[in-house]
């Protein structure tokens, strides 16, 4: 089974209404309600120790994931700043061993980087076999910024669109399962979030006032995740468009959706060793 079967959310379930499907129906970010709760029970508390029993959840899974050892998983969670990435990661996979869930956080490139295509570095940090990889941020740093701040020529953009389609169909086909979080926050909510930061000095560090330039081209940056959606949601990589306004909501969203992923590639442990029949350890 290619591992990017387990990618399709069905038709007529709750995550399909998320799933980016641009050849239905072209994704209009200013549709999407983020301070929906589609997967809430309606009772914060709740939703918090259903969030809790899925990251346990997700520990047993990933332990047969990697016993398995058929396949890759790629987590890709982008987002404007504040949209809960780093959240997420400690919400999300808060149980799992580290020997087996590996996070990176992508920063601009380096000058070294800078000087190869910019999906080298992405390569090297690929998960291998029985291996979780988390992206904060990602590749699609390279057709946002560069976007919004005219670096690059818009046939230059599709050109990256196309390339990051085929990079993503490669790694599927090598046994890569992607699942692509696109963390949807309101304009009103990121100045909240950003107050935050300024009002508590425990904060500070989080807080740049580069943030507030940035800040300046919301409109910007949301016609920029629009177009890389519709360009980039593929039948092997889709997105799914999370609203994420409400931290536990986000949080109980995606560890259904990855829950659901892994059980969905109908994992096993490797057979039996009959050597080991009968033996007993004195």
């Amino acid at each position: 089974m290619q591992p990017g079967a387990a990618l399709r959310a069905a038709r007529g379930s709750l995550w399909r209404q998320w799933q980016a499907q641009p050849s239905d129906q072209p994704v209009a970010l200013a549709e999407l309600d983020p301070a929906a709760k589609p997967w809430s029970t309606g009772d914060k508390a709740s939703d918090k120790a259903a969030t809790e029993a899925l990251a346990g959840e997700l520990d047993g899974l990933q332990d047969l994931f990697h016993a398995d050892g058929r396949y890759k998983l790629l987590v890709v969670l982008q987002g404007t700043d504040t949209a809960g990435k780093d959240g997420t990661v400690r919400g999300v996979f808060s149980r799992t061993s580290p020997l087996g869930v590996h996070t990176v956080g992508w920063r601009a490139p380096t000058e070294t980087e800078r000087k190869h295509d910019f999906l080298w570095r992405i390569h090297q940090q690929m998960p291998g076999d029985g291996e979780i990889m988390v992206f904060n941020r990602s590749h699609y740093e390279d057709v946002l910024v560069p976007v919004v701040n005219g670096w690059i020529s818009k046939d230059q953009t599709l050109q990256r669109y196309a390339q990051i389609n085929d990079f993503e169909r490669m790694l599927s086909e090598n046994g890569t399962v992607v699942l692509k979080f696109m963390l949807h926050i309101s304009r009103d909510e990121q100045r909240k979030r950003l107050q935050q930061r300024v009002d508590d000095p425990s904060k500070h560090w989080k807080f740049s006032l580069g943030d507030l330039e940035v800040r300046k081209q919301w409109p910007d940056y949301q016609r920029a995740y629009e177009a890389l959606l519709n360009a980039t949601s593929t039948a092997w990589a889709p997105w799914t468009v999370v609203p994420a306004n409400s931290k536990t909501h986000r949080n109980l969203m995606i560890a259904t959706i990855v829950r659901d992923t892994l059980k969905a590639l109908d994992l096993r442990y490797p057979p039996e060793k009959p050597e080991l029949a009968g033996l007993r350890i004195d």
